[in-house]
């Protein structure tokens, strides 16, 4: 029986992609770093054609724009998102981010702001950046890189710059009205929050991966549901138009030595 290769990078973008699978259409994506950018990207291009994206600049593109040198490629501009609209859609619209933290905890909160106490901080970050206004209004989704207890940490993240369901930060403990968690990709699985209280659960383990490979990872006990699956593999499809969309193969990159998808 023919198995299609594909890498880690190719099986985490796929499964970024996922993420946008139950949206409506004309939603706007905000989709940050290589990972969540392909990920976009394959979805516009296969399920979801209604899916809004820039060109990374200033215009709506009428398709995704190939990451890397462009040689010559001109997007197709079909409206412009000024910064003006952009606060707006932060603010009331359909819109989900897709973004790369450097922390995360069991509640889903985020940091991107520095490493150690905020007052005498280790290292220093990108600061906050957009991610308070995100995750209290829109949809967000994660990639992390790496999967290690440094950024699964145990308690709270060293600095909350984006929101999540610890009700001991918010008034009366109710949560934003907006705040809605969705998906974590890793380089070992697929996380979700459909635990209790929105705990967050293994959704699907990589080829290879076990679930206590993942968990001895993970700073904080993570859900274990009864029909854990394995993340669904590339199709030759999909491989294709992903080759489309990074005809530099930026993506062999991400990881390092571009490991195979299936653990061998």
């Amino acid at each position: 029986m023919h198995m299609t290769e594909f890498s880690l990078a190719e099986l985490c973008i796929t499964a970024g992609s996922d993420i946008f699978r139950d949206e409506t259409p004309e939603v706007f994506a905000t989709v940050i770093g290589l990972v969540p950018r392909l990920a976009g990207s394959l979805a516009k291009k296969t399920f979801l054609p209604g899916l809004m994206m820039s060109d990374g600049e200033y215009y709506f593109a009428h398709e995704p724009v190939p990451v890397g040198p462009r040689n010559g490629y001109m997007p197709l501009k079909e409206g412009a998102i000024g910064y003006e609209r952009v606060f707006d859609l932060i603010a009331k619209g359909n819109r989900h981010a897709f973004v790369g933290p450097v922390q995360v905890d069991q509640y889903g909160q985020m940091n991107l702001s520095c490493i150690g106490d905020y007052s005498s901080p280790k290292v220093t970050m990108l600061g906050v950046r957009g991610l308070p206004g995100n995750t209290v209004n829109n949809r967000t989704s994660m990639f992390f890189q790496s999967h290690n207890k440094r950024a699964f940490v145990t308690g709270e993240v060293d600095m909350v710059s984006g929101a999540g369901y610890n009700s001991a930060r918010y008034p009366n403990g109710i949560f934003p009205k907006g705040l809605d968690h969705r998906r974590i990709i890793t380089n070992l699985c697929v996380l979700d929050f459909e635990g209790e209280n929105k705990a967050i659960r293994v959704r699907s383990l990589h080829p290879g991966v076990t679930f206590d490979e993942v968990q001895d990872n993970t700073g904080f006990e993570l859900i274990r549901p009864k029909d854990l699956s394995e993340t669904v593999a590339p199709t030759e499809i999909e491989l294709a138009i992903i080759d489309s969309l990074d005809p530099n193969n930026l993506r062999k990159n991400i990881f390092k030595d571009n490991p195979n998808g299936r653990r061998l």
